[in-house]
């Protein structure tokens, strides 16, 4: 799983469906980060939660809530018609589906990731991961208008075929950007780099109620994520000029839009 909000997404759906149990979403949770808190975003999320603000909690997370709050915030918000858990992630330039000028999306845009929880087109509550530091994740809490409708999602059989055809076209990237040779320095090649990456995506497992395809999906996503990401980290490949930084960035945006499209796809995927 690429993200705390995705692992959120997909296990309290499954917990929320009767098909994984409340303990279940917090160990995967915690595969995380062991501590973890919940937070007011903002204050008025503050004052009609009694969640203590995030403001006020720099120099003592401790005084954040406990992550079992999650779930009853989470209970509390699916309440409503139509509710559902959506997962979002925004980057820079991008921020379709978010509620412009909203708290939630500045935090979420800020944070590559988030989720809403209620009912599309009416005030629900969104979530955004946000790391205290290395070791502990805090949860805010939003109160926020819920988009009444979103962007058509990839059809799982195209995103499939996507994710195939973009491990080929990251594979060359990488070649491109000459991160395939060894250092000098007798650092690991990027092959290990890549096997280091996707062993810390390994370590997120997915409820037993997600669809075969979307899973297959999300890994596929996980491979090319691995793959860009030590192709913009490498030495060989960093990028000596403005043209050259242009050259790289037009070369791998497109490929992570479409990790970003097809783990949607694959995270909203029910039975």
């Amino acid at each position: 799983m690429s993200s705390p909000s995705a692992t959120l997404t997909v296990w309290a759906a499954s917990w929320l469906a009767g098909r994984s149990a409340p303990d279940d979403v917090l160990d995967a949770l915690r595969a995380w980060a062991q501590r973890q808190t919940v937070a007011a975003g903002d204050p008025v999320t503050g004052g009609h939660t009694g969640l203590p603000w995030a403001a006020e909690e720099t120099a003592d997370t401790s005084r954040g809530a406990g992550i079992m709050v999650l779930l009853k915030l989470i209970r509390e918000a699916m309440a409503g018609p139509g509710a559902q858990l959506r997962l979002v992630l925004p980057v820079s330039g991008d921020v379709r589906g978010l509620p412009v000028g909203t708290e939630f999306a500045a935090a979420a845009t800020e944070a590559g990731e988030g989720l809403y929880v209620g009912s599309p087109g009416a005030d629900g509550t969104g979530l955004v991961p946000v790391w205290t530091d290395d070791d502990s994740l805090q949860w805010r809490v939003y109160a926020t208008p819920i988009p009444r409708t979103v962007e058509p999602e990839m059809p799982l059989g195209e995103a499939e075929y996507t994710m195939r055809q973009a491990v080929r076209d990251a594979a060359d990237a990488l070649q491109q950007l000459q991160t395939t040779r060894v250092d000098d320095a007798g650092g690991p090649s990027p092959r290990d780099l890549i096997e280091d990456e996707l062993a810390a995506y390994s370590q997120h497992q997915y409820p037993d109620s997600l669809p075969l395809r979307a899973r297959r999906i999300l890994d596929t996503a996980d491979q090319v994520a691995a793959i860009l990401t030590v192709a913009e980290r490498a030495p060989a490949s960093a990028p000596t000029s403005a043209t050259a930084i242009a050259a790289q960035e037009s070369l791998l945006r497109p490929l992570w839009n479409a990790i970003r499209s097809a783990r949607l796809a694959a995270v909203h995927a029910r039975p």
